[in-house]
């Protein structure tokens, strides 16, 4: 006997699509089914909706905050006429923001729409090396500010106060959760939390420096209304809905079998995109690097990255991935934003070139460049399936014609992510 579909019971928002797909991933773990979904959800697909929990992702980390906050608020409202129980707004664990926003702006009005007066910030994600102490962001040993994140090209973070960077972008009080008061366990954050509410905070930065600390704050918080942060801050989620009795006992990650060609494509400029594609050199796998600058100049670069992909014998990189140095040269003849519009779109139409052409697997680096990706593809809803590494698992979309993704944030992945991605997308065990 067949099961009936269920409603879900999260709602979650995610500001670019590789976020939403790290999320989906924590939860999964958890052993919440889990769809993803890119942009806000038609009313036909909706029907056929049967997850615990729903990420729309977005794509509204460097938009204009007014743009940001009415897609997210827009999601929301779709959110709750699904019935959620709880909303979960998903930002990246470097705490990815340019100079206006938007992190603090689409928290204030999500918890204004809720009708709440608290919430938790906590981007900490301890397994990728991501932690907070006394309000400041670390990226292993270093702290944000001089993690390389200073150098990224969209949204440069030079400071590491966690606490100063989110009060800059609301005009709500911001105050701080401290690891002293997490290690007194869920009661002590709970006295803490209603400490900083008689203070008239808000919003409050959370430490974490452990995933046990991500436990207790997911447990503690199970009442609020909206929780803000990365995808570790839903460690602790699915426990509460599993204590609850809501959670069905099925294998939430598993994936139908997806054959055909593949492919990767790289458009991030990130630490370890950079590593993981000076991996796949090494390995004298065949690769193509496309130029901002030929595609400025009106160069067929995606005619011959269609030609390149054609006449190999194994499967290629396709790559944007630069060095800091030379992204800045490349942003000085042609502005930020073009430059990255450029390589976005070029990598978009060879990915559907390329499905054209016979290609079903596809492992894309770079949160920008996934959501061109995606968006060319024509790809809606995706089924999220066990990690590949930690915050990036791969995913099926739904569909007439199923392709198998693995979309990774570009600060993501080991040096031999390419590989084991692949692996995975062709069915062998992880």
């Amino acid at each position: 006997m067949s099961l009936s579909p269920s409603r879900p019971l999260l709602g979650c928002i995610a500001d670019d699509f590789t976020g939403a797909t790290d999320l989906a991933n924590m939860l999964v773990r958890g052993g919440m089914r889990t769809v993803q979904s890119i942009g806000i959800p038609t009313a036909e697909m909706a029907a056929s909706l049967d997850a615990d929990a729903i990420v729309i992702a977005l794509k509204s980390r460097t938009t204009p905050a007014t743009e940001a906050v009415a897609e997210s608020l827009a999601a929301l409202q779709w959110l709750r006429e699904q019935g959620c129980e709880q909303i979960f707004f998903k930002y990246c664990s470097t705490f990815d923001s340019t100079a206006a926003g938007n992190i603090g702006q689409v928290s204030e009005a999500l918890l204004a729409k809720l009708g709440s007066d608290f919430t938790l910030a906590c981007p900490a994600f301890p397994e990728n090396g991501r932690t907070i102490f006394r309000g400041h962001l670390f990226v292993q040993d270093q702290l944000l500010s001089e993690s390389g994140m200073q150098h990224h090209p969209l949204t440069p973070m030079t400071d590491a106060n966690l606490v100063r960077v989110l009060q800059s972008q609301t005009q709500l009080k911001v105050g701080l959760l401290r690891y002293d008061s997490i290690a007194k366990g869920v009661e002590g954050v709970r006295s803490k939390i209603a400490e900083l509410r008689a203070d008239g905070v808000k919003m409050a930065i959370a430490d974490a420096l452990s995933d046990a600390d991500l436990y207790t704050l997911g447990e503690a918080c199970a009442d609020l209304p909206l929780l803000t942060g990365g995808s570790g801050l839903a460690l602790g989620l699915p426990g509460n809905f599993r204590k609850a009795g809501k959670l069905r006992a099925i294998d939430a990650a598993q994936l139908e079998p997806v054959t055909g060609g593949e492919v990767v494509l790289a458009g991030s400029a990130s630490v370890a995109t950079n590593g993981q594609v000076a991996a796949w050199l090494e390995a004298k796998r065949p690769a193509l690097r496309i130029n901002p600058l030929e595609l400025a100049a009106g160069q067929p670069v995606v005619e011959q990255a269609l030609e390149f992909a054609r006449k190999a014998d194994q499967t290629v990189l396709i790559y944007a991935t630069s060095t800091p140095d030379e992204v800045k040269a490349v942003q000085q003849q042609l502005g930020v934003e073009r430059a990255g519009a450029l390589v976005e779109d070029a990598l978009g139409q060879i990915a559907k070139g390329l499905l054209q052409a016979g290609v079903r697997r596809f492992v894309v680096a770079g949160g920008e460049t996934s959501g061109a990706v995606v968006q060319a593809l024509g790809v809606q809803l995706l089924q999220i399936g066990a990690q590949i590494d930690p915050g990036v698992p791969a995913t099926v979309s739904k569909g007439t014609q199923p392709l198998a993704l693995a979309l990774k944030s570009g600060n993501f992945g080991g040096r031999d992510f390419f590989s084991k991605a692949l692996k995975q997308l062709a069915g062998e065990a992880p």
